[in-house]
């Protein structure tokens, strides 16, 4: 597939909007993980589109909200704008809660078309695989560096794996859900969503999915 100037045009925004911003306790540059979610995405089939949502896909959440979403809805068109904002868990500030937005997120991810589950798996892929990297530094001091801290975090990649499973069997759901298998592996941690926090509950069931908020 050839990639147009399109891509370079998304990537350049995506260095401006996140100019400045760091991975999560880290010195690295927010734009490498955006580079490596597309990376996932176009490794795994995606399209121009999907990859240029890739580069995209936090600068509403993290860069703007829906000032930013119109942005990219002007400049690449409404189909990347709506995987951008399928990805986008909260566009307001303060955002709600850690545990109501990811528990909102859960439940609708399942729903959503191929292109929207193509771009957050891959955006979860590479979370988990940067946890996985550096795990013994977690286990030490650092799991508080993550809102949900540590059972948090493993309910919520636990829970995206079973639902990313639930819509597609794909290579990628299977490498996402091999790798979170792993890091509970790691963290001596049972994969139980009815562990959730109460006001997950019916998200991280999928029989109750449908009937989540």
């Amino acid at each position: 597939m050839h990639l147009t100037s399109r891509v370079d045009a998304a990537l350049s925004l995506a260095s401006y909007l996140h100019n400045g911003q760091f991975r999560k306790g880290t010195d690295l540059p927010y734009i490498s993980h955006l580079l490596a979610v597309a990376a996932i995405v176009l490794e795994h089939g995606g399209s121009e589109d999907e990859a240029i949502a890739a580069l995209l896909h936090d600068a509403v959440e993290d860069q703007g909200g829906q000032a930013t979403l119109e942005r990219i809805e002007r400049g690449f068109g409404p189909f990347v704008a709506g995987i951008v904002k399928a990805n986008s868990d909260a566009d307001t500030i303060p955002k709600p809660p850690w545990g109501e937005r990811k528990a909102a997120y859960i439940a609708h991810i399942r729903h959503e078309s191929c292109s929207v589950r193509l771009v957050s798996c891959a955006d979860k892929l590479h979370n988990v695989r940067s946890i996985l990297a550096e795990f013994d530094a977690l286990e030490a001091a650092s799991w508080g560096k993550f809102n949900g801290g540590r059972d948090g975090t493993l309910w919520y990649y636990g829970c995206l794996a079973d639902a990313f499973l639930a819509a597609a069997d794909t290579p990628l759901t299977r490498e996402f859900d091999a790798a979170v298998r792993d890091l509970e592996a790691r963290a001596s941690t049972a994969r139980v969503c009815g562990d959730c926090p109460s006001a997950a509950d019916a998200a991280c069931n999928p029989e109750a999915a449908h009937d989540a908020p």
